[in-house]
Parts: structure tokens; C-alpha cells; sequence
């Protein structure tokens, strides 16, 4: 016999709701401050590349780093 969970009554049907109401103002306001930093940075293409790369080539027990300035 399999038991199955009651449908919430009352309050707890209203708490399941509140608390998922306030998840979401939570998650927007999250989500609106990191956008806000994001364009305060100045993000975008305008950015400053990277450092450059350095590329390590492994030959058995010897290691090959060619740095290109």
C-alpha cells in the first residue's frame, strides 16, 4: 500500500505560498543589484584582455613553456 501525502489545508497551504512569494522578491532583487554592479564595472567589450597565455607542452619528463611578450 502506497501512502500519499494530505493536500496542505489552511495555513500551511498559505505559508507554502508566502514563502514562495518571498523567494522570488529575494531572487529579483538579487538578480536587479548584480545586473546594477554590472553595468556600474562597465562591463562589456570594452574590457581589458587578459593576460597572455602560456602555453606548456609536457614531453614525457621534460616541460616545454613558451612565453610569447
Amino acid at each position: 500500500m502506497t501512502r500519499t501525502a494530505a493536500r496542505p489545508k489552511g495555513f500551511r497551504r498559505f505559508e507554502r505560498w508566502l514563502i514562495g512569494l518571498v523567494f522570488a522578491v529575494m531572487a529579483f532583487m538579487l538578480e536587479k543589484f548584480v545586473m546594477r554592479s554590472v553595468r556600474k564595472k562597465g562591463g562589456g567589450a570594452e574590457e581589458e584582455p587578459a593576460e597572455e597565455v602560456t602555453t606548456v607542452v609536457s614531453k614525457g619528463g621534460e616541460v616545454d613553456v613558451d612565453v610569447d611578450l
